[in-house]
C-alpha cells in the first residue's frame, strides 16, 4: 500500500510539474509587444532615461517603457529622415529602395510592391501594426504605409508640406498644386 501512495504521489507531482511548465512555455511563446518612437532632429540624451537626470528634459512615460522593456544605446543615423527611416524600415541601406534623400510630393521614390518591410515581417508573425506621425516614405498610393504592412496609418507623408491644406488663406492659388 505504501508503494502504490507513493507512485500516486509521485504522479501528482509529476502532473503538477508539467501543468507548471506548460504555464511558462505559453508564457514565453507569448510575443512581445514591439515599439519604436523616432524623433527627428533629438539627442539621445534628450530622453530623461538616457540622460539620468543631467539634462531638464523628462520623459517619464518613455521613461517607464524603457525600464520594463528593452532598450538600444547603439544608433545608425542617415543624411535625411527618409533615408534614416527607409533604412530601419526595410532592414537595408537606402540606395537599395532609391530613398537616399527627401523626395518631392508625387514622386516616384517610394516603396516598390517587391519591397519588404519590418511592418510586413510582423504582420506574418501575427502582429498587428501601426504607424502614427510622419512616414516620408513616399505620397503616392502604391507608397503609403497601408500598403506596406501596416494596418494603420495616421500622420503626415511629408514636413515640406505637412499642414498645407487648400482651404488655408496661404496656399498656392495656382491650380497645378491642387
Amino acid at each position: 500500500m505504501e508503494i502504490y501512495w507513493k507512485r500516486l504521489l509521485a504522479i501528482v507531482a509529476l502532473g503538477l510539474g508539467l501543468a507548471a511548465c506548460s504555464g511558462s512555455l505559453e508564457a514565453q511563446e507569448k510575443k512581445p509587444n514591439i515599439l519604436v518612437i523616432w524623433g527627428d532632429d533629438i539627442g539621445t540624451w534628450n530622453i530623461s532615461h538616457n540622460n539620468r537626470g543631467m539634462m531638464s528634459y523628462r520623459t517619464p512615460n518613455i521613461d517607464r517603457i524603457a525600464r520594463e522593456g528593452l532598450g538600444f544605446t547603439d544608433y545608425y543615423g542617415q543624411q535625411s529622415c527618409t533615408a534614416g527611416r527607409a533604412a530601419f524600415l526595410g532592414g537595408n541601406v537606402p540606395v537599395r529602395t532609391g530613398m537616399t534623400k527627401v523626395g518631392m510630393p508625387g514622386a516616384e521614390q517610394g516603396w516598390q510592391k517587391s519591397d519588404v518591410t519590418i511592418a510586413t515581417v510582423l504582420k506574418s508573425q501575427g502582429y498587428a501594426t501601426g504607424q502614427f506621425g510622419k512616414n516620408h516614405q513616399g505620397d503616392r498610393d502604391e507608397h503609403l504605409p497601408t500598403m506596406h504592412g501596416f494596418d494603420e496609418f495616421f500622420g503626415n507623408l511629408y514636413h515640406l508640406n505637412a499642414e498645407e491644406e487648400p482651404e488655408n488663406f496661404d496656399y498656392p492659388k495656382n491650380p497645378e498644386f491642387r
